[in-house]
Order: structure tokens, then C-alpha cells, then sequence
């Protein structure tokens, strides 16, 4: 049973496979040119949660908003390939009021991962993911920085994932949610057995 909703949440990633900033939510200041895209930044910049091999050489930052359902594809076909790489999860807030704050609860949160698989089961019960609740303010500047970061390198849609190819090195950048074996192979990692 498990396994068939990992399948069909996936094929509905790859039939739809990224959402774009609401008309509803604030628009995103104008950027004459787009800044290239930098692990660096990223890194100096961005503020997200680590799930996957802490200690691993090999990171992948994906900027997600939370009320992207492409975004939960991409999280569930993320989960294989865990043991492989650290997968940072950068919360933006771009699709409507919800956003920051649920990015924020989720950086708030003691363990991020748990409150993020909490917030997709209820995103995918219809019932609108976790509640924000208490003194966000701090992590809500986060979200709004790590927003404006993913303007200034000019992508338009989310989940956006940013990485160093595990076999070639080269900077690999995607807007939009993958099945399982089409990461792995975009990140230049073993397709996990049985995808």
C-alpha cells in the first residue's frame, strides 16, 4: 500500500512537477539581472534543515515552500536516497499566506524532519499542513531571507533543487519534483533497488 502511494505521488510529480509564486502573495521585488547560482551563497545565506547523512561530502539544497504539493513529491522521493546524500531543506514562502509561516514552524521545530512528515500527511489529508504557533518572528526573517535569495538567482518555480553532481562535479540546478531513479540519476547517485 505504501510503496503504491510512493508511485502514484510520484507519477503526479512528474505530470505536474512545479508550482509558481501565487498572483495572492506578494510579488517579488524586481530584479534587473539574475545573480548566478552559488553553493557559497547558498551556504552563507539560506537557512534550512538537514535530513539524510549529516557527515555525507555530498549535499543537495532544495528550496521548498510549504504548501507546494510538488514540493511533498519531492520530499517522499527524496527519502530513498537519505543514506547517499544530506538533503537541506530551505523553506521559502511564495505561494500564499501560509507559507512563511509553516516554513518557519518547520525551521522551529525540534526535529524538522518529524514536523515536516507530520505537515505532509496533513498536507495530503486536505488538511492544510502544521500549525504556527508562538514567537516565529525570528525564523519568519529566515523564510523571507531564504525567499529573496531564490528571487536574486532568478528561479521561478519550486521546489528548486541546487547541488554538485556526485559523479562529475558540475553544478546541477531543477526547478520542479523528480521521481526517485530521475534524482538519483540527476544528482549522480545510485538509484536505490526495487525504483
Amino acid at each position: 500500500m505504501k510503496r503504491r502511494h510512493l508511485i502514484a505521488t510520484a507519477a503526479a510529480a512528474v505530470a505536474l512537477s512545479a508550482c509558481k509564486q501565487s498572483p495572492d502573495a506578494a510579488p517579488a521585488p524586481a530584479q534587473p539581472t539574475s545573480a548566478p547560482v552559488s553553493i557559497a551563497a547558498i551556504e552563507a545565506e539560506a537557512k534550512g534543515f538537514v535530513v539524510g547523512s549529516p557527515m555525507s561530502v555530498r549535499t543537495v539544497y532544495v528550496f521548498f515552500d510549504s504548501q507546494c504539493p510538488h514540493c511533498g513529491a519531492l520530499w517522499l522521493a527524496a527519502k530513498p536516497l537519505k543514506p547517499q546524500a544530506k538533503f537541506i531543506w530551505i523553506p521559502v514562502g511564495i505561494l500564499n499566506k501560509s507559507s512563511t509561516a509553516q516554513g518557519a514552524a518547520l525551521l522551529a521545530a525540534k526535529d524538522p524532519a518529524a514536523a515536516m512528515d507530520e505537515h505532509e500527511v496533513s498536507m495530503a489529508a486536505q488538511k492544510g499542513g502544521i500549525s504556527a504557533l508562538g514567537d516565529l518572528d525570528a525564523q519568519k526573517a529566515a523564510v523571507d531571507k531564504n525567499t529573496a535569495l531564490l528571487n536574486r538567482f532568478g528561479f521561478a518555480a519550486i521546489p528548486t533543487i541546487v547541488a554538485l553532481n556526485a559523479q562529475t562535479g558540475a553544478l546541477v540546478t531543477r526547478e520542479g519534483a523528480m521521481a526517485t531513479p530521475e534524482l538519483a540519476a540527476f544528482l549522480g547517485l545510485q538509484a536505490p533497488a526495487g525504483n
